[in-house]
């Protein structure tokens, strides 16, 4: 496993962070099944992200949606693009095991083209607006999925980072929202 401390941390200059899911399980408290990006293939710090999902029939919500026409739910599409934000959000907080990233917005989400099994999927993640105040970060981002080198979904999406609350899980949402 790498160091993702350091090389968030030291990246040589004019080079691109790349993370492998052990990274990924470092930076992001989601876990099987609802974790939804298995690598980054780029990061450019604190600009934008580019995550990658490879689709498979044994992800569960294909049993149910849809029994013999599996579609990739489109809100777990904006989940994708969220946690890729995430990756790149999370990346710079020295203490992120003490914070959640939470949503506080989608806007503009559009569904394309659907994602079924054997696809994968390409999360484009850049940010649009990024705002701390009182160890507060909100990040306002936009997010593309492609397949192929179509667009399969976009959205922007709004997400804060919290503090969790102490012992019990939760996190203490405020409004705090970044501006364009």
């Amino acid at each position: 496993m790498s160091d993702i401390t350091e090389t968030i941390a030291a990246p040589p200059a004019g080079e691109h962070i790349k993370l492998n899911i052990q990274d990924i399980l470092a930076i992001l408290p989601h876990r099987y099944p609802f974790l939804l990006i298995d690598r980054v293939v780029d990061l450019e710090r604190r600009q934008r992200v580019v995550a990658i999902k490879n689709v498979t029939f044994n992800e569960p919500f294909f049993q149910g949606h849809f029994p013999g026409v599996p579609i990739m739910p489109g809100v777990l599409i904006i989940e994708a693009i969220a946690q890729a934000g995430g990756a790149l959000l999370l990346t710079e907080i020295p203490d992120r095991e003490n914070k959640l990233m939470v949503f506080t917005g989608i806007e503009r989400a559009r569904f394309r083209r659907p994602v079924v099994p054997g696809d994968q999927l390409r999360i484009e993640v850049e940010v649009k607006a990024w705002r701390e105040s009182a160890g507060r970060n909100a990040v306002r981002m936009e997010g593309i999925g492609y397949v192929d080198s179509k667009k399969v979904a976009e959205a922007i999406v709004t997400c804060q980072l919290v503090p969790r609350a102490a012992g019990t899980g939760s996190a203490a949402v405020g409004s705090s929202t970044p501006e364009e």
